[in-house]
C-alpha cells in the first residue's frame, strides 16, 4: 500500500505527492479514504483544482472520492458566501438571490440562472393568460391552475420533514415542498408579474397575501392555493391559542423570510441527527437574527 505523503499545508503539493494521494484515493478502504481526505483538506481550496479532473476518472473509487472532496470545498465556499450575505444586509434584500445562495450551501453545483429561467417561463405563461382588468381572484386562479393543476406542484404531507423541501432548487426539481417554500415560489412569481403578493408568517403556518387598495386575499400554497380571508387567518390564531397580533398578519421582510426557512431547516436536521448540518444552519440563524 502506498504511504500517505507528509507535507506542510501551506506549501503546494508536488506532482509526486499528488500522485501518491491519488493512488490512495483509489482505495475502497474507508479508513484509508478518511485519512487521505483529511490530508487533502489541510491544503485548502487549491486542492480542489487538481482533484476536479478526476471526477471523470474511469476508476469508480477515485471518481467518487474526488467528487466528494471537491464538493466539500465548494460547500465550504458557498457557506462563507451565504454567511457574508446574511451579515452585510439589513431587513430588505433580493430574496431570490438569498434563496439561491442558501441552496448552494447544500447543492453548490447548481446553476441559479437556469432555475431563474424556469421561473421566468412560468411567469410568462401566466402573463399570456391574464387580461388587463383581471381581479385578484382571477389572477390567483390562473396562478393556481398553472402551478398546482398543470405543473403538479403540491404540499408534501407524507414526507413533510425532508430537508430538500427547504431548498428552492429541489422544490422546482421535485415540484413539492413545505408551506414556506411553496409560498416563496408564489412570491417570486408574483414579483416577476408585478403582483402585490407577500409572505405572511403565521405561527406554525405560512401563507401568502394578495393585497391592493380594493382587495385583500390570503392563500395557502401548501394546500394547493386554497383561498382564505383575513378572518380565516384570525380564526386559525384563535384555534391554536395564539394571540391575534398585527405582526402575525404583516408581510415578512426578506430577512425574516430566510430566517424562517433556516429555522425550519435547523429543526429538521436536528430531528434527523445531522449534526454537521445542524451546526451549519445554526450559524445562518445567528447571522440572520442579529
Amino acid at each position: 500500500m502506498a504511504r500517505i505523503v507528509e507535507a506542510e499545508s501551506k506549501e503546494p503539493l508536488s506532482e509526486s505527492q499528488r500522485a501518491a494521494l491519488l493512488t490512495l484515493l483509489s482505495d475502497e478502504d474507508p479508513v484509508i479514504y478518511q485519512a487521505v481526505r483529511q490530508k487533502i483538506l489541510r491544503f485548502g481550496p487549491p486542492a480542489a483544482d487538481w482533484l476536479r479532473p478526476h471526477k471523470l476518472s474511469l476508476d469508480p473509487a477515485l471518481r467518487r472520492h474526488a467528487l466528494e472532496i471537491v464538493q466539500h470545498f465548494a460547500k465550504q465556499s458557498a457557506d462563507n458566501i451565504f454567511l457574508s450575505f446574511c451579515l452585510k444586509h439589513g431587513e430588505e434584500f433580493d430574496l431570490e438571490h438569498g434563496a439561491w445562495l442558501l441552496s448552494q450551501t447544500e447543492y453548490p453545483e447548481i446553476n441559479p440562472e437556469g432555475y431563474r429561467a424556469i421561473l421566468d417561463g412560468y411567469a410568462n405563461e401566466v402573463k399570456s393568460r391574464l387580461h388587463r382588468r383581471a381581479s385578484g381572484k382571477e389572477v390567483l386562479k390562473i396562478l393556481n391552475e398553472l402551478l398546482f393543476l398543470e405543473l403538479g406542484f403540491s404540499g408534501n404531507e407524507d414526507d413533510f420533514y425532508n430537508p430538500q423541501h427547504s431548498y428552492l432548487n429541489r422544490v422546482l426539481d421535485r415540484r413539492t415542498g413545505n408551506p414556506i417554500s411553496l409560498c416563496l415560489l408564489y412570491v417570486l412569481l408574483g414579483r416577476r408579474l408585478e403582483l402585490p403578493i407577500t409572505g405572511i408568517g403565521l405561527p406554525g403556518r405560512f401563507v401568502c397575501r394578495y393585497q391592493t387598495s380594493a382587495e385583500e386575499i390570503y392563500l395557502d400554497a401548501f394546500a394547493g392555493g386554497t383561498l382564505l380571508t383575513k378572518a380565516d387567518c384570525v380564526q386559525y390564531l384563535l384555534n391554536t391559542s395564539f394571540s391575534v397580533r398585527d405582526d402575525y398578519l404583516a408581510p415578512v421582510t426578506p430577512r425574516r423570510f430566510l430566517l424562517r426557512v433556516c429555522a425550519n431547516l435547523h429543526q429538521i436536521y436536528l430531528q434527523h441527527g445531522h449534526g454537521e448540518n445542524t451546526t451549519r444552519v445554526q450559524r445562518y440563524i445567528v447571522a440572520l437574527a442579529r
